[in-house]
């Protein structure tokens, strides 16, 4: 019997190429926020798949972007910092993006493509190219865009699959096997996530802003858990969150409050229905809101509100 394989996973890809929906089919359970909207990856976050025979950590990151903001620089640096950990690289494409561009007869591979294989050309990592989203594709296009891809970084397996249905994951966890290196394992076998819950309850509640808001509100929004009370877990099953909602400017504060408080309220019961679920006891959530100028734009402003550039 061989030793078990064990090692970390950077999924790489464009904002909405399906990495944290790829993350949370591996795992069968939720572990990354999730939206249509892009961008809504901001920080690495680590999932644990654990089988018989290997153990592969995967580290999803924010979307590779062009940067305009000091938060934007953040999360690019956080997909890097990634690719540099890992001992697998799994590049994860919207094939609806390129088999179209490749239906037009334009080459396959755009500038955020470009960008993609140039962090995987320096980082000098073995890559899986996983192309996603297979099923709202033609087959006839897939092949052009898979060549394009091969002649611009040397793969070592190209795998397509649905993030959304499952279809083809089981194929790439086949891979990931062969490319990981035999190690111990770094987790327990029942270990999924290194994320505290009070990181994911800040996640929950701005995967409703994302949900419920629209335009500019939710990139210029940022979610901090300012008190986490289990004093009454174990003897009420209760979990008492105060959690803070810091935005950019007063017009964006109007909208996350609406009209009688009505988003506000809707935001806050969307996330304490899901966090009753995650934390599997009933939560009682206060949810402030307050504007902090141009907090995007500066490391300063980062660290003002809690996000570590």
């Amino acid at each position: 019997m061989t030793e078990r394989r064990c090692g970390y996973v950077a999924l790489i890809g464009r904002p909405n190429a399906g990495k944290s929906t790829l993350l949370n089919q591996i795992l069968s359970s939720k572990l990354a926020i999730t939206s249509s909207k892009p961008q809504t990856t901001r920080d690495r976050i680590l999932g644990v798949y654990t089988d018989e025979t290997m153990q592969a950590v995967l580290l999803d990151t924010p979307g590779v972007h062009k940067v305009w903001t000091e938060l934007n620089r953040a999360m690019v640096r956080r997909s890097q910092e990634a690719l540099g950990d890992a001992d697998v690289a799994c590049w994860i494409e919207d094939m609806t993006v390129l088999a179209r561009r490749a239906r037009l007869g334009e080459p396959p591979l755009d500038g955020a493509s470009e960008a993609i294989a140039g962090l995987l050309e320096a980082a000098g990592k073995p890559v899986v190219f996983v192309a996603n989203k297979m099923d709202l594709v033609q087959p006839q296009w897939v092949l052009p865009v898979l060549e394009a891809v091969a002649a611009r970084v040397p793969i070592a397996a190209a795998v397509p699959l649905s993030a959304l249905s499952g279809d083809g994951v089981e194929a790439l966890k086949g891979e990931l096997r062969k490319l990981l290196p035999e190690a111990p394992a770094l987790y327990p076998d029942d270990h999924w996530t290194d994320a505290s819950e009070r990181f994911l309850a800040a996640e929950v509640i701005r995967e409703k802003i994302f949900e419920l808001t629209e335009q500019e509100v939710p990139y210029s929004s940022y979610v901090g858990i300012e008190a986490f009370d289990e004093s009454e877990r174990e003897e009420l099953g209760r979990v008492r969150i105060n959690a803070v909602i810091v935005v950019e400017r007063p017009q964006q504060k109007g909208i996350v409050i609406g009209k009688g408080g009505d988003m506000l309220k809707r935001i806050g019961t969307a996330a304490r229905l899901e966090l009753q679920d995650l934390l599997d006891c009933r939560v009682h959530l206060e949810i402030f809101v307050k504007v902090e100028p141009g907090w995007t734009r500066t490391t300063k402003g980062l660290r003002k509100v809690g996000f570590e550039g």
